[in-house]
């Protein structure tokens, strides 16, 4: 599959260094690897904002996971607002939240822009939206929604968390 996201890609490239200080891929391995023991995977890591590019990738995933033969899971891992108050945390969380549920990869990007949210994997998760569209996704749900505030009883500045399935 890495192989064939290459060919269709010419941005893709191997990159060990890219994934060095990049911790997506260590936050959502474990889960993986717990519920679906000897399951592959290919780390992809954005480092781009430019919408275009984001969403032909999202095509290119989307089309090869498609012809792959077999299901194909693809995740996007980010935090949502960093360290502001837990209302304005949750205000601008609500914003992006409400286009990933409606699977509106532009109009996510857009808001993160426009409402200055600090959401450090929205590229990302413009390329799952445009890859889960080209795979036929038709919904997506909130499965929880917290701020670490949640936990740490500090509600000055906190960080937002989100689980969303799209399907």
């Amino acid at each position: 599959m890495a192989s064939e996201l290459k060919s269709r890609m010419s941005l893709l490239a191997e990159d060990q260094e890219a994934h060095r200080f990049e911790h997506a891929l260590e936050v959502q391995l474990p889960f993986l690897q717990v519920l679906a023991p000897g399951f592959q995977f290919v780390p992809i890591t954005v480092g781009t904002n430019n919408f275009e590019v984001l969403s032909a990738l999202g095509v290119v995933i989307g089309s090869v996971a498609a012809e792959a033969g077999e299901p194909v899971l693809v995740i996007a891992s980010s935090d949502m607002n960093h360290y502001e108050s837990d209302d304005v945390t949750r205000l601008k969380d609500r914003r992006a939240i409400e286009q990933i549920l409606a699977l509106d990869p532009r109009g996510l990007y857009e808001t993160v822009h426009q409402a200055n949210i600090s959401m450090c994997g929205y590229g990302p998760a413009v390329v799952m939206l445009t890859a889960a569209k080209k795979l036929g996704a038709t919904q997506a749900e909130l499965v929880r929604y917290a701020t670490s505030g949640d936990v740490s009883g500090d509600r000055d500045m906190v960080v937002g968390y989100a689980g969303i399935a799209v399907y």
